[in-house]
């Protein structure tokens, strides 16, 4: 079961990059709606990832990486030309990131192993 919960988080990725540098992504009509929408994208990520790999090193891999793939992403986005690159969209990005890792976080005793891995029962 593991590799499919693995598949669908290298696809939420996927979905990410999609709709960070697609010319013309899905619009929400409420003021700031872009900047909700990266902050619950790389929220979701980090606590799908962060149920996935309960070690503290691997987590903070993963919150880094994503946390620059958010950086980079914003980057490429003022290169297109039909994109802009906005600082404010980096912080939503990384207040997901950390929230999420701080959601995902097992309170003492609530892991048990699945497989010879380590599975958080929240």
């Amino acid at each position: 079961m593991r590799p499919l919960w693995l598949v669908l988080g290298w696809a939420m990725v996927a979905v990410i990059i999609w709709l960070s540098l697609t010319p013309s992504p899905p619009k929400v009509d409420f003021e700031q709606s872009d900047k909700v929408g990266h902050f619950l994208a790389y929220g979701s990520l980090m606590f799908w990832f962060a149920q996935l790999y309960i070690a503290r090193r691997t987590r903070l891999a993963y919150a880094a990486g994503f946390a620059a793939m958010g950086v980079t992403l914003e980057f490429i986005q003022g290169w297109t030309g039909y994109r802009d690159f906005e600082v404010y969209d980096m912080l939503a990005n990384g207040t997901g990131v950390a929230l999420g890792w701080a959601a995902a976080h097992p309170p003492q005793g609530l892991t048990r192993s699945w497989n010879g891995n380590a599975v958080n029962l929240l």
